[in-house]
């Protein structure tokens, strides 16, 4: 769910000071090209993570390696994703970055026209993801809560 908003290096470099759960924000630090930024944190996120929090307790880094010391690697995250992908049966190809389509694509879908802010471009990127929004009338919920199943509250 970390990985809907924010590029796979961002979220290995999460911290637990990054969650904003006042402001219900995620406090990227030097992302892409070193810009800092803010994400919308989600309530669904938030609760998953304090979940997580909760059963594991990492002590600096949100997401720490086998040695704690140390965040995981993007590309553990990336082995992870190919696991779930199997396990999950998919038909397509599915990495990190699909995620990060997926956000983009829901919030096409939902009009909200800051996503280029969100995602962090600066210039014409963004319109990658043109192409596959489709406006469905009527199908429209808060857009992280559309990874979860639709019976899923």
């Amino acid at each position: 769910m970390t990985l809907y908003a924010i590029r796979v290096a961002e979220v290995v470099a999460l911290q637990l000071r990054d969650i904003d759960s006042r402001r219900m924000l995620l406090h990227v630090r030097h992302g892409k090209g070193g810009k800092d930024r803010y994400v919308p944190l989600s309530q669904t996120l938030l609760e998953h993570l304090r979940f997580y929090w909760r059963r594991y307790r990492p002590p600096l880094w949100l997401f720490p390696s086998i040695d704690p010391v140390h965040p995981l690697s993007p590309a553990t995250v990336q082995k992870i994703c190919a696991k779930a992908a199997r396990k999950a049966r998919l038909s397509k190809q599915a990495s990190p970055h699909t995620f990060r389509h997926t956000f983009a694509t829901h919030h096409l879908e939902a009009g909200l026209r800051t996503i280029q802010l969100m995602l962090g471009h600066r210039n014409r990127t963004t319109t990658i993801y043109l192409h596959v929004a489709i406006e469905r009338p009527g199908q429209r919920r808060e857009t992280v809560d559309l990874l979860a199943p639709a019976d899923d509250a």
